[in-house]
């Protein structure tokens, strides 16, 4: 039996006779700058995307449509091309969604084995790119410490919570900063972002210390489980996103600044926690060395919009909103801001502030695609559909 969820219109989206409301275009803050400059004009549509959109209304602008509520959904997942998707809640399980209805019953329900408190619990899921009976899940156990796992599908509604494979088990010596999302990537490896194992200061010392896998982004062999350190000095990349060959990683920061990187998905890189925080030195005092560092190509200072704790993000790739195709959106647990900027291949350019179209929706936990590609967000108890006014 399913529930059926009406789908809201929030902030006007059903009237197509609203007007563009005012998007603020960002400053570049791919320099120490910080992004305080604005101004009043809509994002830069290339001509590709003005080719796609002929047969559509002009954008007005784009809006929340309220899917349902969960418990403290974290993400939601889907196969390519697939009518279903998944929400991820915290508590440690996963519901399925199709067409505005959500099954009563739990695909998968493990909140027995996880601990869910603070920033510990149910972080993140991803399906096997080839194979979607092969579900894979990252959580805290009941001790606190990470696992990554995979779980059979027997169908598309329901797991197995007797079939777990663990595939990493990483011990975790606070409670905060376990970074928490898992993605595959085109090389056919599962990614999973670390934080650098909690406290405030890099207490325990690994954001610089290549012989731990906290403080890094991990690749995971999902068939040997073998698991190797691929880039390292993140704080707490709690949300990360891989399109193609580039990833972008939201790495939350300490006091200051939060922080966006987009590169090139290669080894060794080194994100710089805690030699600097954003873009500065984590130190100001003393100063630091920043060669050799990959440095990032967005900066928020805390004070912005409420800023505390960076909320990454997808990169659309729908075909229902093409004038914002390719563009990168992320936001802020505090801030629950809708931002945007577009990567090319060595700084974020139009930089986009969308929050006046949309609005605040709450806490901003995390987002998440379907299997059209159309974009999704979280917050503490909603998943929320981004959509067009025309």
């Amino acid at each position: 039996m399913k529930r059926v969820l009406v789908l809201l219109c929030l902030l006007g989206a059903c009237s197509s006779q609203q007007q563009l409301a005012p998007t603020t275009e960002l400053a570049s803050s791919s320099s120490s700058t910080d992004p305080a400059t604005t101004t009043t004009q809509p994002p830069t549509t290339t001509t590709t995307e003005l080719e796609t959109a002929t047969t559509l209304a002009p954008l007005q602008s784009l809006s929340y449509e309220s899917v349902g509520t969960f418990p403290y959904p974290v993400q939601l997942v889907a196969s390519p091309g697939a009518e279903h998707a998944y929400v991820v809640s915290k508590d440690g399980t996963i519901w399925y969604v199709e067409d505005g209805s959500v099954d009563e019953v739990p695909v998968l329900d493990i909140s027995d084995r996880v601990r869910n408190s603070g920033e510990q619990g149910l972080l993140s899921a991803a399906l096997h790119p080839d194979d979607p009976s092969r579900l894979f899940v990252h959580y805290s156990d009941g001790g606190g410490n990470t696992v990554v796992a995979e779980y059979s599908l027997s169908d598309q509604r329901t797991a197995d919570p007797t079939s777990e494979r663990r595939l990493l088990e990483v011990t975790q010596p606070a409670g905060n900063h376990n970074g928490g999302m898992i993605q595959f990537a085109l090389d056919g490896y599962l990614y999973v972002g670390l934080g650098d194992g909690g406290g405030a200061n890099d207490r325990y010392g690994n954001g610089q210390n290549i012989a731990t896998l906290l403080g890094g982004l991990v690749r995971v062999d999902i068939e040997s489980g073998e698991a190797l350190l691929y880039n390292y000095g993140l704080r707490n990349p709690w949300r990360f996103w891989i399109d193609g060959p580039v990833i972008y990683i939201a790495d939350v920061g300490q006091n200051t600044f939060e922080e966006v990187n987009a590169v090139s998905l290669v080894k060794d890189l080194n994100f710089g926690w805690p030699i600097t925080e954003g873009l500065h030195c984590f130190s100001p005092s003393s100063g630091c060395d920043t060669a050799g560092l990959t440095m990032p190509v967005v900066e928020v200072a805390h004070g912005d919009a409420g800023t505390c704790s960076t909320t990454g993000g997808v990169l659309y790739r729908g075909s229902l909103i093409p004038e914002i195709a390719g563009q990168f959106f992320y936001s802020d647990y505090c801030g629950g801001y809708l931002r945007s900027f577009s990567f090319d291949g060595q700084s974020a350019t139009n930089q986009v502030d969308w929050t006046e179209q949309v609005g605040v929706p709450g806490r901003v936990t995390g987002f998440g695609v379907d299997g059209a590609g159309e974009m999704y967000v979280t917050t503490e108890s909603e998943l929320l559909r981004v959509v067009a006014v025309r």
